[in-house]
């Protein structure tokens, strides 16, 4: 697993985005949420641009503090971090019975930490879908150096277009991305189409519980925070994305909220109550020193201008996800196992 350092978080700080324009990148990105004024109608509509410049800005804070897999995860009493994401890719690997040799979709992959352990656990061949440049020049280099590059791939295209021809690939799955998706329904479909028949689709998606109230002012505080700090146009109820599922076609085979049955709060590593040497980066003190580290490092033009922005940003999610999930009027983990009939 990969583990960059301060010098690696500022010099890879706005992705592709050019160092000088990182700043109005920024303001760009904020002006889509609630906090800044933004709607929710212009964040589906601009869902491309938004999540590009939020991946830009943000993969680096993401690899400094979580290693390559950006997800929570199940976790029993006793599992680090690292072992309780491990578990909970090679669970998702399990549900959908990927065999040797098989052809797999990851949606929404990130820098691909998910993929190579799929790939490894499975000795399947991952393609992995991600529309943003950086992520997947800085994956296909981890790729190289895990020595997966030769059976699993990215390719850049938007998940709600996907440049494969029907009945491609023998499982699909997404874990913590279709969120980022501006319709439910639309994804799903397009999941169904490239999905062969008699297959499966497997994902974690992030919900609002049925004790998110809509009415009730701190919880639509609670969900805004979670929307800018996590580049998300909206986040559907659970319901909405079983019923997107069943729409698009699949049969549900099961689905279930995960974090309520987990024995160590899936939101424990960011709750400034908890201190962890093994996961420090992402405590409360973890992100108090990366804060002024980023700060000191932007004073002194190693990281561009806009660097601590981004930074607060990502503890604003940081807070309205441990809200969040106190309340459990947020989960992500709600899973699924859908089929694609024969």
């Amino acid at each position: 697993m990969s583990k960059s350092g301060a010098m690696d978080l500022a010099s890879n700080l706005g992705g592709k985005i050019d160092k000088s324009d990182v700043l109005s990148a920024v303001e760009k990105y904020e002006q889509y949420h609630v906090f800044h004024g933004g709607e929710e109608e212009e964040r589906k509509a601009n869902y491309t641009d938004m999540v590009n410049k939020y991946y830009d800005l943000a993969t680096s804070f993401y690899e400094y503090g979580w290693g390559e897999s950006f997800h929570f995860a199940h976790r029993w009493n006793g599992e680090s971090l690292r072992e309780s994401i491990k578990r909970h890719e090679h669970f998702l690997a399990l549900q959908l019975g990927v065999k040797p040799g098989q052809k797999v979709l990851d949606v929404g992959c990130g820098i691909g930490g998910p993929l190579r352990e799929i790939a490894r656990f499975s000795n399947s061949s991952v393609t992995g879908i991600n529309n943003n440049e950086y992520q997947i020049t800085r994956g296909k280099e981890l790729n190289r150096l895990a020595g997966v590059d030769k059976t699993c791939g990215f390719v850049k295209a938007d998940f709600m277009k996907m440049p494969f021809p029907e009945n491609t690939f023998d499982a699909v799955y997404a874990i913590e991305a279709t969120c980022h998706a501006p319709d439910a329904y639309g994804c799903y479909k397009e999941i169904y189409r490239v999905l062969k028949p008699g297959q499966c689709f497997a994902a974690y998606e992030w919900c609002m519980t049925d004790a998110f109230d809509p009415d009730n002012a701190q919880h639509q505080k609670i969900k805004a925070e979670i929307e800018i700090g996590d580049g998300l146009p909206d986040i559907r109820l659970t319901s909405k994305c079983l019923e997107a599922l069943k729409q698009a076609g699949f049969e549900v085979i099961w689905e279930k909220d995960l974090a309520k049955d987990s024995p160590v709060p899936w939101y424990l590593p960011l709750d400034k109550n908890h201190f962890s040497l093994s996961s420090f980066r992402l405590t409360a003190v973890g992100r108090f020193i990366t804060k002024n580290m980023v700060k000191l490092l932007e004073y002194i033009r190693l990281a561009p201008k806009g660097s601590q922005r981004v930074s607060d940003f990502l503890e604003k999610a940081a807070e309205g996800l441990v809200d969040g999930g106190r309340r459990e009027i947020f989960t992500p983990m709600y899973f699924f196992l859908a089929r694609k009939p024969e």
